[in-house]
């Protein structure tokens, strides 16, 4: 009977929640692992809070699994999620999100850019009363390129979201549990987890936090990526792309029905002639173009609609510890 109540309370225990989760996706970052989880047992002891670390290998091919079982082995509020490959940043932190417990939930990159000893004013803007509060990046370490690539990005996704905020692209944000959860329940196969964040959220701050030089590696995120990512952005939350190309036909339609009376115009008053044969060309290459440009968009679209029927999962989990 008293091995029954322990292995009750055991099990009721392990469902309780914590105050704070603080989840971290890593892909090959072994030299930086050991000095992260230093500062940031430090920085979450200095809190005399309850909380829990999840760490989200995702697909590494250094020795960074190997340091998280160590890491684990001696830490019992870290907990590791082994994935079985690389999906993917965003896939990686939805998996810490399903799996963790606490109030608020607080993410942070592996490569020491974010320092952890931000979290307590992430912390203490979740105290005010807003559900989501993101990092800004005042004094980014990065390159120029970068930033004018991360600065667009963010005011697209300010305009499509509805809420503007100045840096989307800072991965040091916190979060209360009821919009973690609805994250979790959504079942889109693309996720920009920030933005769809804000659009679920009811209110919404920002705060500057520090930006360090990357110690190691080299950021996943290159000038393609987020190209990519901007394009993902505009179709994956908004229809206005294919309502622009839409209305962009109308108009073109317009001015070559005009553009045809115009010519059958002057052919009869002035007859047969040989020039503006190149306008021609110049002007059917430019249709040619936006239709072109109209398919790809509708591709797209589909593409998404194909990937969101299929439902395959959007991670696959090979092991978790702790």
């Amino acid at each position: 009977m008293v091995v029954l109540q322990q292995a009750v309370k055991a099990m009721s225990g392990l469902k309780e929640g914590v105050d704070l989760s603080v989840v971290i996706p890593l892909y090959n970052e072994a030299l930086t692992l050991a000095t992260l989880h230093e500062r940031l047992i430090r920085t979450l002891r200095s809190l005399g809070s309850s909380y829990e670390i999840l760490y989200v290998d995702d697909g590494s091919t250094d020795g960074t699994a190997g340091l998280l079982r160590q890491l684990q082995g001696q830490h019992q509020e870290a907990k590791v999620i082994f994935l079985n490959r690389n999906y993917g940043q965003h896939a990686a932190v939805l998996a810490g999100f399903e799996r963790a417990r606490g109030e608020v939930i607080v993410t942070l990159d592996g490569d020491l850019q974010n320092p952890p000893e931000e979290i307590p004013k992430l912390l203490q803007k979740i105290r005010e009363g807003y559900d989501v509060v993101g990092g800004w990046r005042e004094e980014r370490k990065d390159s120029l390129l970068r930033r004018l690539l991360s600065a667009q990005m963010s005011r697209i996704t300010s305009l499509i979201v509805g809420v503007k905020m100045r840096d989307y692209g800072c991965m040091l944000r916190a979060y209360r549990r009821p919009v973690v959860e609805q994250i979790s329940k959504s079942q889109e196969a693309a996720l920009f987890i920030p933005a769809l964040a804000n659009y679920l959220a009811r209110s919404v701050a920002e705060i500057s936090v520090g930006h360090e030089m990357r110690e190691s590696g080299k950021s996943r995120y290159n000038a393609f990526r987020l190209l990519r990512l901007n394009f993902d952005l505009l179709t994956g939350f908004s229809l206005l792309p294919i309502q622009a190309v839409s209305f962009s036909g109308i108009l073109i339609a317009f001015f070559g029905l005009a553009f045809a009376a115009f010519l059958a115009l002057r052919r009869i008053l002035i007859g047969p002639e040989v020039e503006g044969v190149f306008t021609l060309f110049a002007i059917l290459f430019f249709f040619v173009g936006i239709q072109i440009l109209a398919l790809g968009l509708i591709g797209e679209y589909i593409a998404r609609i194909y990937m969101q029927v299929r439902r395959r999962p959007r991670y696959v989990i090979k092991e978790v510890l702790g």
